[in-house]
């Protein structure tokens, strides 16, 4: 009892120290934009991009373009070789490496600034949830988030590692005897023999919170319920937090539903080896608070200009609600105004609440529809509602090339449900995305293009293909949507 009242009191006063930044948002971010520039005066991008006479955002803007991650390439080779005050003050403690479209592997530094974010973001996301719902129950059960494995490597002289195994190393103390599964469970490479193993550590014991990327988790929480031959929310008689991220969670929230057997609540996180960006602060709603005092100082470009080449920059000061923008953000790892590729659109303002709508690159705009993330999880969601249906996963690609008829959206989708109108399903699913996207609206209408197409994939497919590419588990997921076919041919070998 005494625990309890503890850590509700630190929850509440979590809570007030975070409605005082988040009310003061242009303030907020004026402070933390000071503090990094300030910082990073000494380095050599400060030296490069003429920080020391940096007095304004609007000095920032003009010295320091929009770069992704090519951009940086040359200072992060300098960071390799042992040179310091390159990025930020002395050298990063880490990389996290991330894959890339056109660079391949990245390196992303971490510094003793940057890392503790990550950490007390999560903590206070829970602190949060337990300040508005008083649930303590699950603080004396067990947790296990599935993650990458712990073991790191070295670039140059920096420890490499995915950041979900970086993050392993520095659990704090007061959670490490409830944390599963063991360090050798979570070294495993292997993904599926690693998913067994964490089965066999955790199938008895008191779980209480569960986390991961919720393909992996779905994995995880399936091969339980054919072992024990009951619902997860019965094996674990105490489990009553799931924690996500890197995916939007409502695609797979009938099928998690199926699997658990009754109501578990969920936190959303938006954490990405870049920074932690945001976390959902309330169970009445699924927009996530935008963190504003972490580090990190945001701009944004909405994406019709980003596609039309204008990098009209803006604040925080200046965003509008339901508008679609391109995140750009300078970090207290060294990353400076640099495109992390995701989109995002604002739902509130005081607080800033953001939804995240998808990846600039990740789209399909084929015959000038540019259908996004948001649209197609919007709509397989609304279908999938309105038929009882179950997905395991999908993903979408233009068919481009066809004969004696025309063009049209493929959809690649695994199935959950053993009865199925496919017929039923498509048509559905077409009027769902024609009220999503006028522009798609207009191509059907207008004989463009033909209805979309569903090729279903058979069960464990998408698994399959995973494994095929080697990026089966971890923080690997399949993209929603791409404007070219170089998913879906292959996918079609698991059909």
């Amino acid at each position: 009892m005494f625990k309890k009242l503890v850590i509700n009191a630190i929850a509440s006063r979590k809570k007030k120290s975070i409605d005082k930044w988040s009310l003061q948002p242009g303030l907020t971010q004026q402070k933390v934009f000071k503090k990094l520039i300030k910082t990073a005066s000494i380095t050599k991008f400060g030296l490069d991009h003429n920080f020391n006479n940096i007095k304004s955002y609007s000095d920032y803007a003009k010295n320091t373009p929009i770069r992704d991650y090519e951009g940086f390439k040359s200072y992060i080779e300098l960071i390799k070789t042992g040179k310091k005050n390159i990025l930020w003050k002395g050298s990063p403690i880490y990389f996290a490496l991330t894959s890339g479209t056109t660079s391949g592997t990245k390196y992303i530094p971490i510094t003793k600034e940057s890392l503790p974010e990550h950490i007390t973001a999560s903590r206070n996301a829970i602190l949060l949830y337990i300040n508005e719902t008083g649930n303590t129950n699950f603080i004396s059960g067990k947790f296990i988030f599935l993650q990458g494995s712990p073991i790191l490597g070295l670039e140059g002289v920096i420890k490499t590692g995915r950041l979900s195994g970086i993050t392993a190393h520095h659990v704090p103390k007061y959670l490490k005897a409830g944390r599963l599964p063991s360090w050798e469970t979570n070294c495993i490479e292997d993904w599926e023999k690693k998913v067994d193993k964490v089965i066999e550590e955790t199938i008895d014991q008191d779980m209480t919170i569960i986390g991961g990327i919720p393909s992996w988790v779905q994995m995880y929480f399936e091969k339980i319920k054919k072992s024990k031959n009951q619902n997860i929310g019965e094996v674990f008689k105490n489990f009553s937090l799931f924690i996500y991220g890197g995916v939007n969670f409502e695609p797979y929230k009938k099928k998690f539903a199926d699997l658990i057997g009754r109501k578990v609540d969920s936190i959303e996180l938006y954490p990405a080896s870049e920074g932690f960006f945001a976390y959902q602060n309330t169970q009445k709603s699924k927009d996530l608070l935008l963190l504003l005092d972490s580090g990190v100082f945001y701009e944004f470009i909405s994406v019709k200009d980003f596609n039309s080449n204008n990098h009209n920059r803006i604040t925080v000061e200046d965003v509008k609600i339901s508008v679609n923008y391109v995140l750009i953000i300078s970090t207290n790892a060294g990353l400076w105004a640099y495109n992390t590729g995701d989109t995002v659109m604002f739902t509130s303002l005081i607080p800033h609440k953001i939804l995240v709508t998808g990846r600039i690159k990740h789209f399909i705009s084929a015959f000038g529809e540019h259908v996004i993330v948001k649209d197609v999880e919007n709509s397989i969601q609304e279908v999938c509602n309105e038929l009882n249906t179950l997905i395991t996963e999908f993903t979408v690609a233009p068919q481009v090339n066809t004969t004696n008829e025309l063009p049209y959206h493929e959809w690649l989708i695994e199935f959950s449900s053993e009865t199925l109108d496919i017929k039923v399903f498509s048509s559905l699913l077409d009027t769902a995305m024609q009220k999503q996207n006028k522009y798609y609206l207009d191509l059907i209408q207008g004989k463009i293009l033909q209805p979309l197409k569903i090729r279903i994939i058979k069960k464990g497919g998408f698994n399959d293909y995973m494994r095929s590419q080697n990026k089966l588990g971890g923080q690997f997921k399949i993209p929603k949507l791409s404007n070219d076919r170089k998913i879906a041919d292959v996918l079609l070998d698991f059909i």
